[in-house]
């Protein structure tokens, strides 16, 4: 404001200024609070609907533990339809596609199929994955397992595939694969979680290549490792 106006000039031009920008004052205070509470309605939204999921979770969780599948299975169904993107959700499908395992492991394979492809969650995809490649190579279907476990970027999930894929040589007779898998799982990213006694276990049953020794009778060959069922290991 000019210092050499009088204070009738200041305060008529005051008011002129106020009259033409006021009400951007008034818009941008009025916007930001708008802003703020839109703001807090929505964390208020979201941790709603993160409890509702949560409580969705636990029936489902009860269901499966008092193996009512049916139940397990339309409360799932209503998890995906509310909160396909909450990580209660792809948990929930994990509990159903371990209890249907043994009644129906199509869906099974089709749960944990589901998880992985729509999982926001890397590492429970991840999860997912590996607990499929045991569902289809427990059903013998093993190149679809092999397949799956051809994860160009697996970081602490290594280990654990190698091992798997060692059990899957082993399912195929594929003995010198399955010892380099083993092998290759004992050193791999995320080795630490692997039970290293299990695993040098099944290294030691793998059957040798025939030698003769001086007699000219073959060595003895150990008996083949029986790959585990699934869900044991991953």
């Amino acid at each position: 404001m000019d210092e050499f106006l009088t204070d009738k000039e200041q305060a008529e031009r005051l008011r002129q200024w106020w009259s033409e920008n006021g009400w951007f004052l008034i818009g941008g205070a009025a916007l930001g609070g708008l802003g703020l509470f839109g703001w807090n309605q929505y964390k208020a939204y979201r941790a709603g609907q993160a409890e509702q999921a949560a409580a969705l979770y636990e029936s489902v969780k009860q269901a499966t533990d008092g193996a009512d599948l049916a139940q397990a299975t339309a409360l799932l169904e209503q998890l995906r339809a509310d909160y396909p993107n909450a990580a209660y959700t792809q948990q929930a499908g994990l509990l159903v596609a371990r209890a249907t395992l043994v009644s129906d492991p199509d869906a099974t394979a089709r749960d944990l199929r589901f998880i992985m492809d729509n999982s926001g969650d890397p590492e429970l995809a991840m999860v997912a994955r590996l607990r499929l490649a045991r569902v289809l190579a427990y059903r013998e279907q093993y190149p679809e397992a092999l397949a799956l476990l051809a994860v160009e970027s697996p970081g602490q999930f290594a280990g654990r595939i190698d091992e798997i894929k060692g059990d899957i040589h082993v399912a195929l007779k594929q003995f010198d694969e399955a010892r380099e898998a083993y092998l290759a799982a004992m050193v791999a990213s995320g080795a630490e979680v692997l039970d290293r006694n299990f695993l040098q276990m099944k290294l030691s049953d793998l059957p040798v290549d025939s030698v003769v020794d001086t007699s000219g009778a073959p060595a003895d060959t150990a008996a083949p490792v029986v790959a585990p069922a699934p869900g044991e290991g991953a």
